[in-house]
């Protein structure tokens, strides 16, 4: 009698501990406040409007998003800068890319719109930011 007693829990301990059933109640519970479920936001944001929608959607504090952004942007900064990498990207959003621009000489050529000869001054040596739109950001556009 004993050992029908064993059987009985160590079948039933088998048939609770299945990994596949398990898994698929953890994995069907919805979660909010992903990009997915946000509504499409008609109106322009100011910093303390984004600020403010940001501390919403996330469920925090609106000190705790500002320090967020804060580093962020501290991060941007420091990735863009002239001894740095030179490039920044927003994984899935956006890439900022440094473009330094060589100096241009002082040149004689044809003016494009009166196609007379004359000199073109010289130009220094310039920094450009270029930004690309990546796959999300598209997506989100169409």
């Amino acid at each position: 009698m004993a050992t029908a007693k064993k059987n009985s829990t160590k079948t039933a301990s088998k048939k609770t501990s299945t990994g596949k059933s398990a898994a698929k109640k953890t994995s069907g519970t919805p979660r909010t406040g992903t990009p997915a479920s946000m509504k499409p936001i008609s109106t322009a944001m100011n910093r303390s409007g984004l600020i403010a929608h940001l501390a919403e959607a996330a469920g925090s504090e609106a000190t705790a998003v500002r320090t967020r952004r804060a580093a962020l942007d501290a991060t941007l900064l420091a990735s863009v800068h002239r001894k740095c990498l030179g490039s920044f990207t927003l994984t899935g959003l956006l890439k900022i890319n440094v473009v330094n621009v060589p100096a241009k000489k002082k040149r004689r050529g044809i003016d494009p719109f009166t196609k007379v000869e004359r000199e073109f001054a010289a130009k220094p040596a310039s920094v450009k930011i270029k930004t690309r739109a990546l796959k999300k950001l598209k997506d989100a556009a169409l």
